[in-house]
């Protein structure tokens, strides 16, 4: 994020630093009470994730995200295990921001690799393709955002009211599947679903159709309240002299 100028300006940035390490670390020791739970997101950290990347810049908000995370976590204790995978968060905030603020190359860059990890270990090929259809999806999302944006350079104008509701939405949803895929390459080339877990290739499958039903769900809502807070925090942001 850039400042106008001067120490007002410096301070209002570190009091929205702080509100928003406050919320995440909120978000990340509340559990989620009503929703399946196949691995991804135990914790509401889902909704603060993608804002707080947005508004406060890919920088800033990986680490906020890193360090209320990680607070958020010793509070809410799952297991050890769970601070690895949680630093998908920062990942997903960071995404978010990149592709709010128009950094196509970079969140390109991301998912090629982190795709590219994935399908060249074996144990991935016995487990069911449409298990990620939304992650899938995101990346589809991804592409065609940055040649439409490409293309018809204000499209993507975050300053425009009309058009920052579907900059939001897709910010929002490309940077959570990107938390998302993130978890899943700790978990199988890095094959900690063995060495963490014993688990095998039938547990895995289990794990993939309930992740393919819950994490869309979870996507789907942090999206709908980005939409709707995100349009007034900005605002207010800006207004206080705020570039985002």
């Amino acid at each position: 994020m850039q400042t106008l100028d001067g120490k007002k300006s410096n301070s209002v940035f570190i009091s929205f630093v702080a509100v928003f390490a406050a919320f995440i670390i909120v978000c990340d020791s509340l559990v989620v009470p009503f929703l399946p739970y196949s691995g991804v997101w135990y914790s509401w950290i889902f909704i603060s994730e993608p804002i707080t990347g947005i508004v406060l810049g890919p920088i800033i908000g990986f680490f906020s995200n890193l360090v209320g995370a990680m607070i958020g976590h010793s509070i809410n204790f799952v297991d050890f295990y769970e601070f690895l995978f949680t630093v998908g968060a920062p990942i997903g905030a960071m995404i978010s921001a990149f592709v709010f603020r128009g950094k196509w190359k970079i969140a390109i860059l991301y998912y090629l690799t982190m795709f590219l990890g994935l399908f060249v270990v074996p144990v991935t090929w016995q487990l069911p393709f449409w298990g990620m259809w939304d992650v899938y999806l995101a990346f589809l999302l991804l592409i065609l955002a940055a040649l439409a944006a490409t293309r018809w350079r204000n499209l993507w104008d975050a300053k425009s009211k009309t058009r920052l509701i579907y900059i939001l939405a897709l910010s929002t949803f490309i940077g959570l599947e990107a938390d998302v895929l993130f978890r899943i390459f700790i978990l199988i080339p890095c094959q900690t679903y063995s060495l963490f877990y014993g688990w095998d290739v039938t547990v895995l499958q289990a794990i993939w159709a309930a992740g393919a039903i819950e994490t869309p769900i979870k996507a789907a809502i942090s999206t709908i309240v980005t939409v709707l807070i995100g349009p007034p925090i900005i605002g207010i942001a800006r207004k206080m002299g705020l570039s985002v």
